[in-house]
């Protein structure tokens, strides 16, 4: 099989100055690598994103269940890795039934940095999960080991301070796989394409985002089936919106110590009294 990445995630650029208190110093700063990708499907353009050159197995899986594309991790014959002038091209070869289906339905996307509604010309059609989910109560003290474990998982942010990461956790906190992006939807996507691949089933833990939980964050989690996502930062309206129709428990504003739960608080079991 092709590696799954062909180019560096990070470079390595020198800086003029930096101050720390007390401190003046000539130091090098790691940055990440922001790469146009060209989704291509059986020969046929589709979509250009702007991502980080790591796991793009897991991209295309991911990024193709959460458009729609396909319906599950088999429906993708074959993934292929292309260097091209201006960034890569990721070449996807469907099944021809779910090729046929994709040609009849395709749409450009302009991509920019974790952009993944690019494209859409009108509300009706935005994505949105059908599928119910099934719902299985975690606690606060899984949640609260996860999200202290998560940093230790991120080695491209270490390194960088300037990339995003979506992580599964299982139902006692344990971390079982982490992906980081420079874009908060392409590392959500690249998660879901992890765990597809690897079947793990989303009734077995929970997600976590260190982004801000917009809409479409709810809904990528919830086409996978999550059925409760954790957010680093704060969500927007829409998303606890979405989080209520899908009875998904949305906990946001995560820290160690302390979270804010806006959808479904009597799944979360172990909350601190007041």
């Amino acid at each position: 099989m092709q590696p799954n990445n062909i180019t560096p995630s990070q470079h390595v650029f020198g800086v003029v100055a930096t101050y720390h208190p007390g401190a003046l110093a000539d130091v090098q700063r790691a940055v990440p690598v922001e790469t146009p990708i060209n989704l291509v499907y059986s020969s046929v353009p589709f979509a250009v994103m702007m991502a980080t050159p790591d796991d793009l197995h897991d991209f295309a899986v991911g990024f193709s269940l959460t458009e729609g594309i396909i319906e599950s991790a088999s429906d993708i014959r074959d993934i292929r890795i292309e260097p091209a002038e201006r960034g890569l091209r990721l070449h996807i070869s469907l099944a021809s039934d779910k090729m046929q289906r994709h040609l009849s339905r395709a749409r450009a996307i302009s991509g920019r940095t974790g952009c993944g509604l690019c494209g859409i010309d009108d509300l009706a059609s935005l994505p949105s999960a059908q599928a119910k989910l099934e719902v299985s109560p975690v606690s606060f003290a899984a949640i609260e080991n996860a999200v202290a474990a998560l940093p230790g998982h991120q080695p491209l942010n270490l390194a960088t301070r300037a990339v995003h990461a979506a992580a599964f956790a299982n139902l006692a906190g344990e971390l079982v796989a982490v992906r980081e992006d420079v874009g908060r939807h392409n590392a959500l996507d690249k998660l879901i394409g992890a765990l597809a691949r690897g079947n793990h089933a989303a009734r077995d833990g929970f997600m976590i985002i260190t982004s801000r939980c917009s809409f479409e964050m709810v809904e990528k989690a919830a086409i996978y089936g999550a059925h409760t996502l954790v957010a680093i930062s704060a969500p927007t309206s829409l998303a606890v919106e979405r989080a209520r129709i899908h009875d998904m428990a949305l906990i946001c504003l995560a820290r160690p110590d302390s979270v804010t739960i806006f959808n479904a608080p009597e799944r979360i079991h172990g909350l601190p009294t007041l």
